[in-house]
């Protein structure tokens, strides 16, 4: 052989040489990644929520894991759940410090019956969970199941009744949104939770109590539709949180809306409770109770109130309730809310706090006069802890100070 010949030989080799490396260096992250020791970290990071999950058989093909099916026991619930499909984890990769992250987890559409008389049936589709963060063995802290699904939503969810539609919701939507500083720690969350297009056709109702299906069909409440909005900020540092809204909007009926600014709900507090809650301590135990009520007296004294609001405005519910209520005692609408406002400062006043019943007669007054709207707010001159504000129920009339209580109507 000559000279040139075994040069391209040997060239030839090491071409090959490294186009085998290559590939291998190609194939080592789906050769590397176990699909079992991903299933088996999934269980024990949901355990410490009081999940018990077994999987069935799990297999990977490159950064795709696929899950046979499942069984979730949850504590406090006898029955477990069993889903008897395919799960299907995409973009799973093993962190440098031994935990997984997966980008994305599809579920097919569910389509099962759940009530033999009536036949009920369920179908939900469009399952996803996105952003998906399992960390590493060893100790966990509520951080770290914070961070565990960055998205989870669905499609359309029917339910049906013999057939026809009963219940049925456009999609279901939380996010969650985090901030770190500098050293890669966890310093904020945003959420935002979503539930769209709520519809309900309440009028199978009559087959089984035609009492409540006058009552509902009185009501004009035969079908109902709406949405539900939640959005929350949430600082980890100071346990920060703030509830901007949590809103139930319900067509004819009316708009239910919660608002909230706390402080010192930090991961550390979160921890104590999660902590007594997967404690098997025996609940009835004179121990368990004793430290039941320190961590009681600790959330007290950690969490302060900076306020609080619940607001409700009419969209027809309650003049028909009046309406409804006046015909069953027999009296017209306008003579019936001239009893209930007659009535009402004995009510109020059985309460023997004066400052409550100049408070509260004259905005339940407006509303029955005129159903626009109800508001009760929670609004301290500065932020209070939770401690404070119950040593001051021990004296009504100065816990509706403490509190900066406000109740108004049609505002």
């Amino acid at each position: 052989m000559t000279q040139t010949m075994m040069m391209m030989t040997t060239k030839i080799k090491g071409l090959m040489l490294a186009s085998g490396l290559a590939t291998l260096a190609m194939l080592q992250p789906a050769m590397a990644l176990d699909a079992q020791a991903f299933m088996q970290r999934i269980a024990d990071v949901y355990k410490i929520g009081g999940y018990d999950i077994t999987f069935d058989t799990a297999t990977a093909n490159g950064d795709t894991v696929v899950v046979d099916g499942l069984n979730v026991s949850i504590t406090g619930i006898d029955e477990a759940i069993v889903l008897d499909t395919q799960l299907t984890f995409t973009g799973v990769s093993e962190t440098g410090d031994g935990g997984f992250t997966a980008e994305r987890l599809t579920v097919p559409d569910i389509d099962t019956n759940f009530s033999e008389d009536p036949v009920g049936r369920v179908t939900v589709t469009g399952i996803v969970v996105e952003d998906i963060y399992l960390p590493p063995a060893g100790p966990m802290d509520t951080v770290d199941l914070m961070m565990t699904a960055g998205r989870m939503a669905t499609g359309p969810i029917t339910v049906t009744r013999d057939g026809a539609d009963f219940f049925s919701i456009a999609g279901i939507d939380a996010t969650n949104e985090f901030s770190f500083d500098a050293n890669d720690e966890l310093t904020d969350i945003v959420s935002v939770f979503d539930i769209t297009d709520i519809r309900a056709d309440l009028s199978a109702a009559s087959e089984e109590d035609p009492d409540t299906a006058a009552t509902i069909e009185a009501l004009g409440l035969t079908t109902i539709s709406g949405n539900i909005n939640q959005s929350m900020s949430w600082n980890m540092t100071d346990g920060h949180m703030v509830i901007d809204q949590f809103l139930m909007d319900f067509d004819n009926v009316g708009a239910l809306n919660f608002t909230a600014d706390l402080s010192g709900l930090t991961p550390a507090i979160l921890d104590k409770i999660y902590a007594m809650q997967a404690s098997t301590m025996d609940p009835t135990s004179e121990e368990a109770q004793a430290k039941q009520m320190m961590l009681g007296m600790e959330l007290l004294q950690a969490i302060s109130l900076a306020g609080v609001n619940v607001r409700y405005d009419d969209d027809s519910l309650a003049g028909k309730l009046l309406d409804f209520y006046a015909a069953q005692s027999g009296a017209e609408r306008a003579e019936f809310v001239e009893g209930i406002k007659a009535m009402l400062p004995q009510m109020i006043g059985q309460f023997g706090i004066p400052a409550l019943s100049d408070m509260v007669v004259p905005a339940v007054t407006a509303f029955l006069d005129n159903p626009q709207s109800f508001e009760v707010a929670i609004k301290p001159a500065q932020p209070t802890s939770l401690l404070v504000l119950s040593a001051a129920a021990a004296n009504p009339a100065g816990l509706i100070s403490a509190l900066g209580l406000a109740v108004t109507a049609n505002q």
